[in-house]
């Protein structure tokens, strides 16, 4: 199903606008980056894991109600079976584990402590390390894949185009103090695969039209490049968009991150796609042109 059926908007003309935006974003996300820095949940910061179990059903928002008189309400909590619950939550004392067994003995019912693990520093940092690795690996490996598919240019303003769309999304959680988990961090990564799989489908389409259309500006190419993917970007996108907002409405606490982590690449990807990586690519030709 197309939803826009033909269309033959200039998009290199918006290229100005379309720099200020994300240079005014980008410079938003570094300040928060730098001030605020990401807000680690457990995984990273390191921290405790306790699991209880009740003698009947209990429900997530009990615990995290019974939680709150002991300000740990942000909390990781997850149900295990149906009278299980497992919360995650940052270093405490061991009058705060004690508390936290009274008080859902006191609001719920007994509680049986069955399980407890410490995330020490060390194992946080560590994961933080490869968090970064992982994140450097996948561009050096999008970077690499592209400029063997296609050629070395488009392949960096892509790969710019990326790293612009994951220091927006980072920033965006720096700013906002979204908890930085390794959920989240998957979030990212995935949403930097969907923008570049984005770009790749332009790139190819540029790919094409430049050997059917050798005379052609380049703008013009892109343009109508552009143009004639436009209905399958906004199509993946919706389709892609409608889950995650499920997810974000419906999920719960637990999704609330992962899934607004995931809403705000698949906007900030969709968005470089048309509007920076192309743009990209066609100042570098103008500055310093190698074809035809």
């Amino acid at each position: 199903m197309e939803l826009i059926k033909k269309t033959n908007i200039d998009f290199m003309s918006f290229r100005k606008p379309a720099y200020i935006i994300s240079a005014i974003i980008i410079l938003i996300s570094l300040i928060s980056f730098f001030t605020r820095g990401l807000n680690y949940g457990v995984d990273f910061a390191g921290g405790l894991l306790l699991q209880y179990s009740f003698d009947q059903e209990i429900s997530v928002e009990e615990v995290r109600s019974s939680l709150a008189d002991l300000a740990l309400a942000q909390s990781i909590i997850q149900k295990f079976s149906e009278n299980e619950v497992v919360i995650r939550t940052l270093r405490i004392p061991d009058e705060t584990r004690e508390a936290i067994k009274e008080n859902l003995t006191e609001d719920i019912g007994q509680a049986h402590l069955v399980r407890i693990e410490e995330v020490g520093p060390a194992i946080g940092a560590d994961l933080r390390r490869l968090g970064v690795i992982a994140l450097i690996a996948v561009i050096l490996g999008i970077l690499l894949y592209v400029s063997l598919r296609f050629e070395f240019r488009p392949a960096v303003t892509s790969v710019l185009a990326l790293a612009h769309d994951g220091l927006v999304v980072i920033g965006i959680l720096a700013l906002f103090q979204r908890e930085f988990t390794i959920p989240v961090l998957a979030a990212v990564l995935t949403t930097l695969g969907y923008s570049i799989n984005d770009s790749i489908v332009i790139m190819d389409r540029v790919r094409e039209n430049f050997a059917m259309r050798r005379r052609e500006p380049l703008c013009a190419t892109l343009n109508r490049s552009i143009n004639e993917t436009l209905s399958r970007t906004i199509n993946t996108s919706l389709t892609t968009l409608l889950p995650v907002l499920a997810l974000l409405i419906f999920g719960g606490r637990m999704l609330q991150d992962f899934s607004l982590t995931m809403l705000i690449g698949l906007l900030v990807g969709t968005y470089s796609t048309v509007f920076i990586a192309g743009a990209l690519l066609v100042d570098w030709e103008g500055k310093k042109p190698v074809r035809r």
